[in-house]
């Protein structure tokens, strides 16, 4: 990723506005290396987020192809400068790394290494992470380090803000473990409630239909009649479940595709027609792919389940270098500031806390008698 030597406010300000835009933690430590390298025009970059084992929990690295790092085999230890500054916490700069008394050598496939400037990222007074950068591109003094104080103090400025921006990604992994377990009860309680019931509706009416097949079996046969319609209903709830609890695969597919998917189950599964309409769409960072999917599925949830309409209509639309979700029904409606409990009823809530932590904006507009919209805009990335 590195294309020459950057310094400055510019380069400084690139690197952490690249930062920011990422929630995963995964995609937050890949650009904290991406962005080290750059900026301070290395060869390798690293990044290593310590285990409580004596090893590190992830270990990202930019400048190594994926052919290396697979041959380089398993992830490092915490010994010899890695550990001195997880553990001493101090910055390291070396003319040659290779030739400090605490090197411990590394695999034969590892490329070569000399000078080297490593910091530990700190959130408060515990260490988080450590950046490693190694081989300067520029021409070194006769035994000193390519590495100089100037890059030191950036590299020491992207440190603290990558303290911030993995710290945030963090919480926001736990929030949405959070929310995925929330999900789970709410879909527990969705199918004892309706599948539950259903099924035992249907064994009732079986059981009339057993007892009536000999004396009445004109009435036995309306019985089950009804046992297949109630089977029907209750393989429906079981199918829309389904879905919700086996979220499709939008790494591969793309929030386009997978929306189009699920509208298309939900079509054949209601009566409702459901429509599915993508303007100009391009793919967002993953998080807002993700958040624009349970929002899509909770209003869509609303709409067929609650609202009674014959028609819903869900379109994706590119606004600016974000995209507008638009989920619209023809249904009973409701009046969003007049009922909070029917808000949380319908996941108002759930929604507006996914759209924010994306750091997008929910719109409800609804009315009795007049059907709902819900639009969903996300800035992108």
């Amino acid at each position: 990723m590195s294309h020459g030597p950057r310094s400055g406010l510019a380069a400084v300000s690139t690197a952490l506005l690249a930062m920011s835009r990422h929630l995963e933690v995964r995609d937050v430590l890949k650009t904290i290396v991406a962005s080290a390298r750059e900026l301070l025009d290395a060869q390798y970059a690293a990044l290593g987020v310590p285990d409580d084992h004596g090893g590190f929990a992830q270990f990202v690295v930019d400048g190594v192809s994926d052919e290396q790092w697979k041959a380089i085999g398993p992830l490092p230890r915490q010994h010899g400068i890695l550990a001195a500054m997880l553990h001493e916490a101090t910055p390291e700069r070396l003319a040659d790394v290779r030739k400090d008394p605490r090197f411990e050598g590394w695999p034969s496939a590892h490329p070569d290494m000399s000078d080297f400037l490593g910091l530990p990222i700190r959130d408060g007074d515990e260490v988080i992470g450590a950046l490693f950068l190694a081989n300067k591109n520029c021409e070194k003094p006769e035994g000193g380090c390519g590495f100089t104080e100037e890059d030191e103090e950036l590299l020491s400025i992207l440190a603290q803000h990558a303290a911030i921006a993995l710290t945030n990604a963090r919480l926001y992994e736990r929030s949405r473990e959070l929310t995925i377990a929330e999900e789970r009860s709410r879909l527990a309680h969705e199918l004892h409630d309706a599948v539950s019931q259903k099924l035992f509706s249907l064994r009732l009416t079986a059981q009339a239909a057993a007892a009536l097949v000999d004396r009445d079996p004109s009435r036995a046969k309306g019985e089950l009649h009804q046992v297949a319609v109630l089977a029907a209903e209750a393989a429906d709830e079981l199918r829309a479940a389904v879905v919700e609890l086996r979220p499709a695969a939008l790494d591969e597919d793309g929030l386009t595709a997978t929306l189009r998917t699920h509208v298309q189950v939900l079509d054949r599964a209601h009566t409702a027609r459901v429509a599915f309409t993508a303007r100009s769409f391009r793919a967002l960072p993953a998080a807002q792919e993700e958040a624009m999917l349970r929002v899509a599925q909770e209003a869509l949830h609303n709409a067929l389940r609650h609202s009674g309409a014959e028609h819903v209509d869900v379109t994706l639309d590119r606004r600016g270098s974000g995209a507008v979700l638009r989920v619209t029904d023809d249904g009973n409606g409701f009046e969003p500031t007049a009922t909070r409990r029917a808000g949380r009823h319908l996941g108002l809530v759930s929604m507006r806390d996914r759209t924010s932590g994306v750091g997008g904006t929910l719109t409800v507009e609804s009315a009795p008698g007049k059907g709902t919209t819900i639009e969903m805009e996300v800035p992108g990335g």
